[in-house]
């Protein structure tokens, strides 16, 4: 079974299943998900979903989350991959200088990397999707592409080390993926 950890980024108001389902397949593939946010602390996530007759997404509690680590801490170097969880919270932690500088040592290293929802808005403000191929919320289409990045309609979209899909409706379609990048990862630094 493969070792290694992985930083999952959130922050208030990520999204449940956005952070939970891919969190919880980490443990199931042996990986250690390390929860990293603006400082350690209790964070809030929410629930979102397009109600009937809505137009914008409805948002209400979820679960909370603990994080194991503040961006601050974050060494690169200890993590064979990372994940940009979704919701809100990407819009607010993205100015965060230690987060860009992780997010940018984790594209420069190649290492595995995936992002739903929101989340592309960490690394297009990191300024590493130049080129790249990525799925997000349509409603996000405008910050990726402004930033130079490509966006495609699709459940799972795969540019070389970058998996990413469009909301939680996807996890099932990209999370897999992403994982078996890991994988490969974790044999590489455990070789």
């Amino acid at each position: 079974m493969p070792e290694g950890k992985v930083l999952i980024i959130v922050g208030d108001a990520s999204e449940t299943l956005d952070t939970m389902y891919p969190y919880y397949r980490l443990v199931e593939a042996g990986f250690t998900p390390v929860v990293a946010a603006p400082e350690k602390r209790l964070y809030q996530m929410v629930l979102h979903e397009v109600k009937p007759g809505w137009t914008i997404t409805k948002e209400w509690e979820g679960y909370t989350i603990q994080a194991d680590i503040a961006f601050s801490e974050i060494n690169p170097d200890d993590y064979v991959g990372i994940f940009f969880s979704g919701g809100r919270a990407p819009e607010y932690i993205r100015y965060d200088k230690d987060l860009v500088a992780a997010t940018q040592a984790f594209f420069a290293a190649n290492k595995p990397i995936a992002s739903v929802c929101h989340g592309v808005e960490i690394p297009a403000y990191a300024d590493c999707v130049k080129g790249r191929r990525m799925a997000t919320v349509p409603k996000c289409k405008f910050d990726l592409e402004v930033c130079g990045g490509i966006f495609v309609n699709e459940p799972c979209v795969i540019d070389g080390n970058l998996v990413s899909g469009r909301t939680f409706h996807d996890n099932g379609h990209f999370v897999g993926p992403w994982i078996k990048l890991l994988e490969e990862q974790a044999k590489l630094v455990n070789a």
